[in-house]
This record gives structure tokens, C-alpha cells and sequence, in this order.
């Protein structure tokens, strides 16, 4: 099976609720959960423009399967935060896919060097095949709870998964919650954003954090957006055929040309900022605070005005557009889904 077959198979994925096995091996097979995976661990070690259009063309072909592509490579940030032997251990094997959450919605009392940890976390996409799970905590010390927040990596024998996900969309993603008691992380298994401990990072890892996401989820977003419009193009030119409906098909098609510029208007917005900002990084340049708040309110704006798109177009589709198991509801839900996610909502 080629990549491109995925799109047909939209609809299977989302009745299924996960990624299925074959899937599942072709992300494998293509390297999709290390696109910024250093080669010596079995990644692409690609660069940040070309890692972010792979996630907007993989969501083009269906929103759960990029989703999934995005946030599995989103783990490979945590790669030059763990020592050597730890990384290697997490990241080298063929099929090593990092989920979990950053809300620090658990406890890790410090005992000797290492912590027992108890808690849960809601929205770790990926639950149902991660191979290791990362988890935010409090540190309780001698039965205080600090304000203190570690980051703990744990194998996924260790993790309960609730399988709680149930959204309106995206609902192949496997986003459930999960629960670990009493597990024990030693000190080499935590970690810390910003704190490199190994020489498998590149530019990727030092580019900051809050924009390397934004960047992720807004690609998405573009690309089940681009998605949306190729399938509202087939449904209209279907329509289109029916000439006692010509006047008014003419009018969609009319507005169907002016959002497939305003989308290319976005999407070239969007990369011509992060082109700007990623060679600034390349260059040595420390991006300012007023940068990094211009290119979040861009991510926001241009999330929202991918979600205005498909709702321009929703209503004028017919019942195809009301009716579940079609592409176009399916492809809106996606969409709804992923544009919620709370680094690109207002």
C-alpha cells in the first residue's frame, strides 16, 4: 500500500477508531513518528519547513492519520532533554512513538533518585500504540507539594489507558486519557525542556517550544482544510451536472474559487513567516517575545480563518453535508477537531 492510498480509506480509519495495523507499519516502513529524529536513531532529521509540510500533506489525506503523524513526531523534541542511554533506549527502536500530556495533572513525590508518581492526564493522542509516555507532575517533598513541575518518561507497560476519546472528530486518534499509580521514575528517566543532556538535538530542538507547536497544529489544520476544499470541488462539479440547478451552482462555484485563493493566501502567509523566523534561528538570531506573540496570533488567526472556509462552503453542500459517514462531514469534523486544540484557539 502507497501513502496516497490512505485517503481512500478515511472513512474505515474513523469507524475502526485507531490507525490500522498496515497503517500503522507504513508510518513505521516511511519513518513518520522521527521526522526530527536524529539518523543515528533511525529518524529523517529533517529541517523544520520541510517537517511541517509533511504534516500538512499527510493531514490532506486524511485529518486522523496527520494528527497522528504530527504528534508522534512531536515527541522528538524531548530528544536532547534525556541523558544518552535513555534516549537511545525511548527513540531507537524501529517503532518508539512517544504520547502524553504537558498539563501537570499528577504527583511525584521525591524518594532517594527518583520519584513515585500517581496521577492522570486526559489527551494523550496515540495511547492505543505509544511505546513510552510522558507525564508533567507536581514534586511532593517530605509530604509538601511543591510548585515545582518535572517531566517524567515512562514505558507504556507502566500506563493504564482509559480509553476515554470521545470527540465530535478526529476520532481515530486514540486521544484518551491516561493513569499511572505509584510507578516509580528514576532520576534519568525525567527531563526538562531547554536542558540538553545528549548530541542527538539539532536546530529543530532548540527552536522555541510554544511556536515548534503552534507551527505542528496550524499545518494540520491547513492540510485538512486543503482537504476539504479538493473534496467540496468534487461534490460542486457533481452538482454541477444538474442544469436546472446551474444559476445557482454557478454562485458556489463562484465562492469556491474565492476560498481556494484565500486559502493559498493563508497557507503562503503561514510559511512565509516561519521561513523568516526559522532562518533567523538557523542564524544564531534569539527570536524576541514581540516575534513569537506576532507569529501565535498569526497561528490563531489563520486556524480560524480555516474553519471560516469550511463553513462558508458546509451548508451550500446538500446533505452530504449533514450525513456522517460522508467525506465532507467527516473532513469538517476534522477540522472543528484539530483547530480546538488550545495553542491555536483565540
Amino acid at each position: 500500500m502507497s501513502i496516497l492510498q490512505i485517503k481512500e480509506r478515511g472513512l474505515e480509519i474513523e469507524q475502526l477508531g485507531r490507525l490500522p495495523e498496515d497503517i500503522l507499519e507504513l508510518i513505521y516502513e516511511h519513518q513518520l513518528f522521527k521526522l526530527f529524529t536524529a539518523k543515528e536513531l533511525g529518524g529523517q532529521d529533517l529541517d523544520l519547513l520541510k517537517g511541517m509540510k509533511v504534516f500538512q500533506e499527510m493531514s490532506a489525506l486524511d485529518g486522523n492519520f496527520g494528527w497522528l503523524v504530527t504528534i508522534g513526531t512531536g515527541g522528538n523534541a524531548f530528544i536532547p532533554t534525556l541523558n544518552k542511554e535513555v534516549c537511545e533506549k525511548i527513540f531507537s527502536p524501529r517503532n518508539a512513538v512517544i504520547a502524553g500530556s504537558g498539563y501537570p495533572t499528577g504527583i511525584a513525590i521525591q524518594i532517594d533518585e527518583g520519584y513515585s508518581v500517581t496521577g492522570q492526564w486526559k489527551y494523550c493522542s496515540g495511547a492505543d500504540y505509544a511505546t513510552t509516555f510522558t507525564m508533567n507532575c507536581f514534586v511532593e517533598k517530605e509530604g509538601i507539594r511543591t510548585d515545582e513541575i518535572i517531566s517524567c518518561s515512562v514505558n507504556s507497560d507502566h500506563v493504564e489507558v482509559l480509553n476515554d476519546w470521545r470527540a465530535m472528530g478526529l476520532k481515530a486518534t486514540a486521544s484518551h486519557t491516561i493513569r499511572v499509580q505509584n510507578v516509580w521514575v528514576p532520576q534519568e528517566d525525567t527531563f526538562q525542556l531547554g536542558t540538553m543532556k545528549n548530541t542527538y538535538g539539532n536546530a529543530v530542538h532548540s527552536f522555541p517550544f510554544g511556536a515548534f507547536a503552534e507551527a505542528s497544529f496550524l499545518s494540520v489544520c491547513l492540510g485538512i482544510t486543503e482537504n476539504f476544499l479538493e473534496e467540496a470541488s468534487i461534490l460542486v462539479k457533481q452538482r454541477s451536472l444538474d442544469s436546472s440547478r446551474a444559476e445557482h451552482m454557478g454562485a458556489i462555484q463562484f465562492l469556491l474559487m474565492q476560498q481556494q485563493k484565500n486559502f493559498r493566501q493563508l497557507e503562503e502567509r503561514f510559511y512565509a513567516m516561519l521561513h523568516e523566523y526559522w532562518q533567523k534561528h538557523q542564524e544564531g538570531h534569539e527570536l524576541a517575545n514581540e516575534e513569537l506573540q506576532q507569529f501565535s496570533l498569526m497561528s490563531k488567526d489563520v486556524a480560524a480563518a480555516c474553519v471560516d472556509i469550511a463553513n462558508s462552503l458546509i451548508r451550500r453542500l446538500g446533505m452530504d453535508a449533514i450525513t456522517e459517514t460522508s467525506s465532507i462531514n467527516r473532513i469538517w469534523r476534522n477540522l472543528y477537531t484539530a483547530a480546538q486544540h488550545g495553542f491555536i484557539t483565540p
